[in-house]
């Protein structure tokens, strides 16, 4: 727990110091630290450090950790999520930050309706036209907002991006400022409240996220160090799309 608590703290000087130059209050960014790979044990222990948010990338994967933690913390589904997955996502996540269709916005919001409950979402934007990567593209973006404005058990709270996979900090910055606008343009228009979500940054590129408005940044082996299976910083394989 020692080493974990020492990175929980790097983390958080490190997001203090990122809204220090740009002048924004630290507490008006939130992390989720993602848990992908890492066991139930591990959400404990940092739940026991003060960690109160977790997010996974499979449904399969959470399937089989997220009952195995008590007290229950709250957890995102930041990885892409297919139509016939959504019943049990419904029934897992209390908020889903990657909805890219209308369709998965359907199934969902038709799911949680027969759960009885409303189920917060954000809309996830591919703002650097990587192929490779899943995403509304930020032209379909403003239709998609509108379309999913008729659902009653869907809760649209803000959008998500992931940072290129090349381009460096010049990269992730100009995508991350992408995400921002896009925000600012979906407000104005109705589609979202004034202090909506801005979901963007992982372990290598949060602090430029924070810079450019990030309200929450997605954190997994900066807080829990390596993964056992081998994946990379970001939460993903190496050469993936962001999700797995």
């Amino acid at each position: 727990m020692d080493r974990l608590k020492d990175r929980l703290e790097r983390v958080r000087g490190r997001i203090d110091q990122a809204c220090a130059r740009c002048g924004r209050p630290p507490n008006g960014v939130r992390f989720v630290a993602i848990s992908k790979g890492f066991p139930a044990e591990a959400v404990s222990e940092a739940m026991a450090l003060g960690v109160a948010e977790f997010g996974e990338n499979r449904v399969q994967e959470a399937s089989e950790k997220i009952p195995k933690v008590e007290p229950r913390p709250r957890w995102h589904l930041v990885g892409h999520l297919q139509t016939n997955k959504a019943k049990r996502a419904v029934e897992l996540f209390d908020a889903i930050q990657s909805v890219d269709s209308i369709r998965i916005a359907e199934e969902l919001d038709r799911r949680a309706a027969a759960a009885s409950r409303i189920l917060e979402c954000l809309v996830e934007v591919n703002t650097s036209g990587d192929p490779s990567k899943y995403g509304a593209g930020p032209e379909a973006t403003m239709g998609l907002l509108d379309q999913m404005r008729v659902f009653k058990s869907l809760r649209v709270g803000g959008l998500m991006t992931i940072g290129p996979l090349r381009g460096g900090a010049a990269g992730a910055r100009t995508s991350f400022r992408a995400l921002h606008a896009l925000r600012a343009e979906a407000v104005r228009a109705g589609h979202l409240g004034g202090g909506a979500d801005l979901s963007m940054g992982m372990s290598d590129d949060f602090e430029i996220a924070v810079e450019e408005g990030a309200t929450i940044v997605r954190l997994g082996t900066a807080l829990f160090g390596a993964r056992p299976d081998g994946q990379g910083p970001g939460g993903t394989a190496p050469g993936a799309s962001g999700h797995a």
